[in-house]
């Protein structure tokens, strides 16, 4: 048994949820490390392994696509094994493919040692916001805002300190890189203590008792959720990576020397930091975060304009990297749009996954488009075009609406609206699924159905034995009800005709003694004046030649 598995049950239960974030806060810290450290000695690592240009180009597209793939296997391993467990399998996988890559001469090893590392900080992207929610879910915003700035102060560290820790190992590429493998032990040190402990365990059965379906790659691909979800991702990653990709560059272009253009880049990623703080507490203050995301969009606007103009680009480079609060708010938006842990793996495996594929493809593009243009202005239509992709997707994702209210909507819509096609109901079915649809968008969330009653319910004559979604004219409905108490037997109540536009609507059941002495036609011919028909048919307990009592009282008295 673990350490933790050994403490008093009540030392144990408080101790438990302080291991597990500061599990989380290390393992943020390593996400990006495998990352952000080999780009400092990259000529060093493909001069040393004879790499050519088209390998040592792949090594930097390779964290996309490994993020991509790996991370939309994620929510099944989750399933299988449980969230913790399968924190710590990242850790191991992040420390052993570093540790690897550091020791090897060939740049074939060299090139699958990073894949296991990435695949490493892909699980972990997926994992750490379901397990946020599921261990965290008053304290989602405080919990956020410590991943998204370990992401943030991991990413600057291992960009940063990689060439002094060289430069201290007398030039070593190979120890510069392989010290970042004690980071990701380090960080596995809090997840190993929970391995066998009761929580784990009671942590596996519900992960593994979560039904799928939620998080199940089918249901994400139809819902439009989802893919504004992706698209604000993808959009706001591409941005990400052509400014940390071609911003030196650019710099060096508007007249910056090597020394002020790293300075503008160091003062463009510590921004990341504060950014990273402030942004989820932000967001967690709104139920609609739309204002959040018009804002950042305002300040990549204005970035992008200012740097494209050549004037004093650090001023605009600071815009751009306070627009960047897109990657901490769309970090947040997996937990905000989603109740269940299940959901949110999903949410956002899918979501990184496609945003991922979507942001690889800007840096190469933008490449392209500045050597065809000949300048600036055609590559930075690109980031502008991606900047109206985040403000379309993000309206949509920012708004107050929830993944699972979104797909039992659309199952419940599909079911209905298939007992609409079987049912043989004939008259205005337009009406009628607008109707229902109108229903849906108001009802509501599972189980706060306004407009079903309290007493028992079943849908009008015409679809058999099923139950609708619709409001009905109640009147009528009791009507038709109490024709249905004098039907004789083996007459369906699709042998009746139901009022147009009112098919799969609710009706009351009523108690026979509350049934007049008469059936009350549909509402469009109820009151008609002069028609002896519903005069006739709407005499009651009360009622005489279709006038109620006290229209009689009045008219004795007059």
């Amino acid at each position: 048994m673990s350490a933790v598995a050994e403490l008093p049950g009540e030392r144990r239960r408080s101790l438990v949820p302080w291991l597990i974030a500061g599990g989380i806060a290390l393992a943020a810290l390593n996400l990006r490390t495998a990352v952000t450290s080999l780009g400092p000695v990259l000529d060093q690592v493909a001069a040393g392994l004879r790499m050519s240009a088209a390998m040592a180009g792949l090594l930097t597209t390779l964290p996309v696509l490994c993020f991509a793939v790996f991370g939309a296997m994620t929510p099944a391993l989750a399933r299988r094994m449980g969230e913790q467990r399968l924190i710590l399998v990242a850790l191991v996988l992040l420390g052993a493919g570093m540790a690897a890559r550091s020791l090897v001469d060939s740049a074939g090893v060299f090139l699958a040692a990073s894949v296991v590392a990435l695949a490493g900080g892909a699980i972990g992207n997926v994992v750490i916001p379901a397990l946020i929610k599921r261990h965290f879910p008053r304290r989602g915003s405080a919990m956020t805002t410590v991943y998204t700035t370990g992401l943030a102060a991991g990413t600057m560290i291992a960009a940063a300190a990689t060439v002094p820790i060289q430069q201290a190992a007398g030039g070593s590429w190979h120890v510069a890189l392989g010290a970042w493998a004690v980071l990701a032990v380090v960080a596995a040190i809090p997840w190993l203590a929970l391995w066998r402990g009761e929580p784990q365990r009671r942590n596996t059965a519900a992960v593994r008792t979560a039904p799928a379906e939620l998080g199940g790659r089918g249901r994400m691909l139809r819902s439009r959720l989802a893919w504004a979800v992706a698209g604000y991702f993808g959009s706001q990653s591409m941005i990400a990576y052509i400014m940390f990709g071609w911003l030196p560059l650019l710099l060096r272009a508007g007249g910056y020397s090597s020394g002020q253009a790293g300075l503008v880049l160091a003062v463009f990623t510590g921004l990341g930091i504060p950014v990273s703080i402030v942004v989820p507490v932000l967001a967690t203050r709104f139920r609609d975060q739309r204002p959040v995301m018009a804002g950042f969009v305002v300040c990549y606007l204005v970035g992008f304009a200012g740097l494209l103009t050549g004037h004093a680009m650090w001023l605009w480079s600071i815009f751009v990297a306070v627009g960047m609060g897109s990657f901490p708010l769309a970090l947040s938006m997996l937990a905000l749009r989603t109740r269940t842990a299940a959901a949110t793996a999903g949410l956002s495996a899918f979501g990184q996954s496609a945003g991922y594929l979507i942001a690889g493809v800007g840096p190469i593009a933008f490449g392209v488009l500045h050597e065809v243009g000949g300048g600036w202005a055609l590559p930075f239509g690109l980031l502008f075009a991606a900047v109206g992709v985040q403000a379309v997707t993000g309206w949509y994702a920012g708004a107050n609406r929830v993944l699972e209210d979104e797909q039992r909507v659309s199952r419940r819509r599909g079911r209905l609206r298939g007992r609409f096609r079987g049912s043989g109901v004939r008259g205005d079915h337009g009406r009628g699924r607008n109707e229902l649809d109108r229903a849906l968008r108001r009802g509501e969330r599972p189980g706060q159905d306004r407009v079903r009653p309290v007493d028992a319910v079943r849908e009008l004559p015409g679809v058999h034995g099923r139950r609708g979604v619709g409001q009905t004219d109640r009147r009528h409905a009791n009507a038709l009800d109490c024709r249905d108490r004098r039907r004789p037997p083996g007459v369906r109540g699709g042998d009746h005709r139901t009022a147009p536009g009112r098919e799969g609507g609710l009706a009351v059941s009523r108690p026979a003694e509350a049934c007049g002495g008469g059936d009350v036609p549909p509402p469009e011919r109820r009151n008609r004046p002069g028609d002896a028909a519903d005069g006739a048919r709407s005499r009651g307990p009360g009622r005489e030649g279709g006038r109620s009592a006290a229209d009689r009282s009045l008219a004795r008295k007059g």
